[in-house]
C-alpha cells in the first residue's frame, strides 16, 4: 500500500505542475493572441492612413491636372494669336493711310470699303476665339496698358491716355500684348 500512495502521490504531483503550466500557457497565448491583434490594428491603422493620404494626393494631382488641361487648350492658339496681331496692325496702318488720302477717286473709295469689310471679317474671326483689343479710354491701367511717352495735354487729366501708339490685345482673360500708350502729364 504504501508503494501504491507514492505512485499515486508522484502521479498527484505530476498533475499539479501539468495543470500549472497549462494555465500559463493559455495566459501566455491569450497575451500573444492579444498583444498581435493589436499589432495587426495598428498596422491597419497606419496603411489606412497611408491610403488616405495617397488617394487624396491623387485626387489634387488629378483636379491639377485638369485644370492645366483646360488652361492649355484655353491658350492653346496664344502663339497663333500673336503672330496674327501683325497682320492686324497692318490693316490698321492700311486703313488709316487710305482714310488719309484726299482724292475722293471710285477706286480709293473701293480700296477703302475693301480694307473695311476685311478688317471688320478679321475681328469678328479674332473675337470669335476670344482675341479682343484692349480699352483705351480714360486712366492708364498698367496691367494693360504700357505708357511709352508722357505728353503736355490742357484736354487730359494728368496720367489719362492721350493718344494710343499700337493696340494691345487679351486672349480670353489673358494679356496677349500690352497696348503702347502716351499718357498726359
Amino acid at each position: 500500500m504504501s508503494k501504491e500512495n507514492t505512485d499515486s502521490s508522484i502521479d498527484v504531483e505530476l498533475e499539479v505542475p501539468d495543470t500549472l503550466s497549462f494555465e500559463n500557457q493559455e495566459n501566455v497565448e491569450e497575451t500573444t493572441e492579444t498583444s498581435e491583434l493589436d499589432e495587426l490594428r495598428q498596422s491597419v491603422a497606419q496603411w489606412e492612413d497611408k491610403f488616405l493620404r495617397t488617394h487624396a494626393s491623387f485626387e489634387n494631382s488629378k483636379k491639377l491636372l485638369i485644370k492645366d488641361k483646360v488652361a492649355a487648350v484655353a491658350y492653346a492658339n496664344e502663339s497663333f494669336a500673336n503672330d496674327i496681331l501683325s497682320v492686324v496692325d497692318s490693316f490698321d496702318s492700311a486703313l488709316a493711310m487710305i482714310s488719309a488720302i484726299e482724292e475722293d477717286s471710285e477706286v480709293v473709295t473701293k480700296i477703302k470699303e475693301g480694307l473695311e469689310l476685311t478688317y471688320a471679317q478679321l475681328t469678328k474671326v479674332l473675337e470669335k476665339n476670344g482675341i479682343k483689343a484692349v480699352e483705351c479710354d480714360g486712366e492708364m491701367n498698367p496691367d494693360v496698358h504700357q505708357a511709352i511717352m508722357q505728353v503736355e495735354s490742357e484736354e487730359k487729366q494728368p496720367g489719362e491716355i492721350v493718344q494710343v501708339l499700337q493696340k494691345g490685345y487679351t486672349i480670353k482673360e489673358r494679356l496677349l500684348r500690352p497696348a503702347m500708350v502716351s499718357t498726359a502729364k
